[in-house]
């Protein structure tokens, strides 16, 4: 269903600064917290005394309180102590391997001996004075996989996003797939078309005239274990396109980050970093609304999507040229999880 052996995003820092947070990474209950400033930890969310949630508890000199009895847990899953309770014998809670980096709190569900933090996905962006990122999170019921399908096969934009980001051109205009080792791309090129109103919207953020012709780009890239980066951006038509001069067009980055959450539902880690005017609050605030309207229209057709495929589970879905990147991306997908299933036993040779 998913790779555990990889890094997910799992909570955004202001999630956990306050108390710990309680969330379900890849079937996993667990509880995210800070021991101290700059610091933070994951652990199982199961109280060993009675099992209640420690998410419920609070953090008391580093260390995670259970609200039901004040067990004390320390990060390692070991609980410190108990009142009145000698806990030497108390059983070791999962303690799951934790980074915060570029702006997010990554955890790894799998084999913590696996668990690398240089294997967290590279943000060029993150941190740096010449990009700005706005963005924000989706609770979605569906399977995450349907998410990659939809960001990797930008179709749909004709008609989920009629007001927004929609225009026919994407559907006149082919898309090339390309897959190299865990990296799949799908590349939509539009030459001299009229902007969508969110692009206009951009143009005019980056002092640039909306009402004339622009060639348009949709450039998505899928990395294990779910993560989609999508270079997107107009310039004014005949001045390089997506190699434009900065100051003739407006690029940037939507970022989601798909967490799954069980095998039918989704954390959605959303956001657009842009590389034009990063100083401009208001525009990153303006952006950010816009953006959070047009995927709150894919939660709706993508939890309708999952209901319905539940109601019919044996029909067979068409796959056509536009779902390559989709399938590509499946592919990988299904080789990493198989990779981490145990090898089946061999059966044994009898000796007479």
């Amino acid at each position: 269903m998913f790779p555990r052996n990889a890094w997910y995003v799992a909570a955004t820092p202001d999630e956990i600064d306050e108390k710990p947070l309680g969330r379900t990474v890849c079937n996993e209950r667990m509880v995210i917290y800070r021991p101290a400033a700059g610091q933070v930890a994951a652990l199982e969310d199961f109280c060993p005394h009675r099992g209640a949630p420690l998410s419920l508890g609070r953090v008391c000199e580093g260390q995670l309180v259970c609200g039901y009895h004040g067990l004390a847990m320390g990060c390692d899953g070991k609980t410190v102590s108990m009142p009145g309770q000698r806990v030497q014998g108390f059983p070791k809670i999962r303690a799951f391997p934790v980074a915060e980096k570029y702006g997010f709190i990554w955890v790894w569900p799998g084999d913590p001996a696996l668990a690398h933090t240089d294997k967290i996905h590279h943000l060029e962006w993150a941190d740096n004075p010449e990009w700005a990122y706005g963005g924000g999170l989706y609770h979605i019921k569906c399977d995450y996989r349907l998410m990659v399908d939809n960001l990797m096969d930008l179709t749909h934009e004709t008609y989920v996003h009629t007001t927004s980001i929609g225009q026919k051109e994407i559907d006149e205009t082919p898309v090339s797939t390309k897959a190299e080792g865990d990296h799949v791309t799908t590349s939509r090129f539009m030459d001299q078309v009229m902007a969508p109103p969110f692009w206009r919207a951009n143009l005019r953020g980056n002092h640039l005239p909306d009402d004339q012709p622009v060639d348009r780009w949709q450039v998505c890239h899928f990395h294990p274990p779910s993560h989609v980066m999508i270079e997107v951006g107009v310039a004014l038509a005949g001045k390089g396109g997506y190699h434009a001069d900065p100051k003739d067009k407006v690029y940037s980055v939507v970022v989601d980050f798909l967490t799954p959450e069980t095998d039918k539902s989704m954390w959605y880690f959303w956001g657009m970093a842009r590389k034009f005017n990063p100083r401009d609050k208001a525009l990153t605030a303006q952006i950010k609304e816009g953006q959070g309207k047009v995927f709150a229209e894919d939660t709706q057709v993508l939890e309708e999507q999952q209901a319905n495929l539940l109601r019919y589970p044996d029909r067979k879905l068409l796959m056509l040229n536009v779902d390559a990147g989709g399938v590509q991306a499946r592919r990988i997908i299904d080789r990493l999880v198989a990779a981490e299933q145990p090898a089946a036993q061999q059966p044994r040779t009898l000796v007479a």
